[in-house]
């Protein structure tokens, strides 16, 4: 599960590694990762105003997923995109990453692969 992940959309490589006993993930690069001015993207929706200057590259978009089986969950995925953070779930399917982001019982799955 460790390396580099291309997201669904393919705009974005998210990085999987451990932390002790977690599964974080970073962004650490983006197809649009500059503005019209040339300028890195920054995180402007984040609802912690003091964050929203941050460069998306180098974001931990992915945080604290624990392993259960094969699975890792009980973590939080962060949409940039949105400004919102989710709880995630992760877990390998023939060679594919399942990305699992839930809100109450409403839930949505991607397939990110593996970056090569």
């Amino acid at each position: 599960l460790t390396g580099k992940w291309l997201t669904e959309d393919k705009d974005a490589v998210i990085e999987f590694f451990r932390s002790g006993d977690k599964m974080n993930g970073r962004i650490v690069s983006l197809v649009d990762g500059k503005d019209s001015n040339g300028r890195a993207v920054k995180d402007v929706l984040n609802p912690d105003k003091s964050k929203r200057n941050e460069p998306l590259v180098g974001l931990l978009m992915l945080r604290d997923l624990k392993q259960k089986g094969d699975k890792w969950e009980d973590g939080n995925i962060y949409d940039p995109s949105e400004g919102k953070s989710y709880k995630c779930s992760i877990w390998l399917e023939n060679g594919k990453l399942k990305v699992r982001g839930y809100s109450g019982m409403f839930y949505q799955t991607q397939t990110w692969t593996r970056n090569k």
